[in-house]
């Protein structure tokens, strides 16, 4: 199938569930950003439970704009505080070392717009899963699509439908239980190369 789809900031299993099992991948970036959307957070396993990584972003005044015009907030040293959260995450995981020294310098580099940086950690991501993907970027906005499966939906941090994973061990799963639908950095700290596996296993909830 050919799908279109939010490009996040290290984009949740389901994201990954429906690209593992895409035949070309189309990004979405014609669109307006929209506040309380994982286009600038993700969600982490931590010590308490489910933790949210918050990229700040710089609002324009206008009522509109575009996600492709976003610049990050730099002055915040807010991958200091990403990178420090991984560690104190995931150090004690099975594969974190594994990935370590792919995915730091994302926290080392500075990055002007939050699409640009986010497309970097995507790529960082494909290299440590060995997912190869066909993908092309949008040209222009177009609310419904023909031809393609729309998961642009799953941008939505406060309305994305319940999606059942397969469980996998996770670090503090022993304190909490097994939380689904992560970063996809929990599945790789994990479960290691046996991450995509799992990815083109699981069954995604379209709407």
């Amino acid at each position: 199938m050919n799908i279109i789809i939010h490009p996040t900031y290290f984009p949740n299993i389901a994201y990954f569930v429906a690209m593992a099992k895409a035949e070309e991948v189309i990004f979405e970036v014609d669109d307006n950003f929209l506040k309380q959307t994982y286009r600038n957070r993700t969600y982490i396993y931590g010590a308490n439970g489910k933790l949210a990584l918050n990229i700040p972003v710089i609002h324009s005044q206008k009522n509109r704009q575009k996600y492709r015009d976003v610049k990050i907030f730099n002055e915040e040293k807010w991958q200091n505080l990403h990178w420090k959260s991984l560690l104190s995450a995931y150090r004690t995981s099975p594969f974190f070392e594994y990935y370590e020294d792919e995915l730091q310098p994302l926290f080392n580099t500075k990055v002007d717009y939050i699409l640009d940086y986010n497309f970097k950690c995507l790529e960082a991501i494909y290299s440590c899963l060995q997912l190869e993907l066909n993908t092309s970027k949008s040209e222009t906005y177009q609310k419904t699509v023909e031809d393609k499966t729309d998961f642009r939906h799953l941008v939505n941090a406060k309305k994305e439908p319940f999606q059942h994973f397969d469980t996998y061990t996770q670090v503090f799963s022993n304190k909490h239980g097994f939380i689904s639908n992560l970063s996809i950095l929990d599945l790789l700290f994990n479960e290691g190369p046996n991450a995509l596996n799992y990815l083109e296993s699981q069954t995604i909830i379209t709407q």
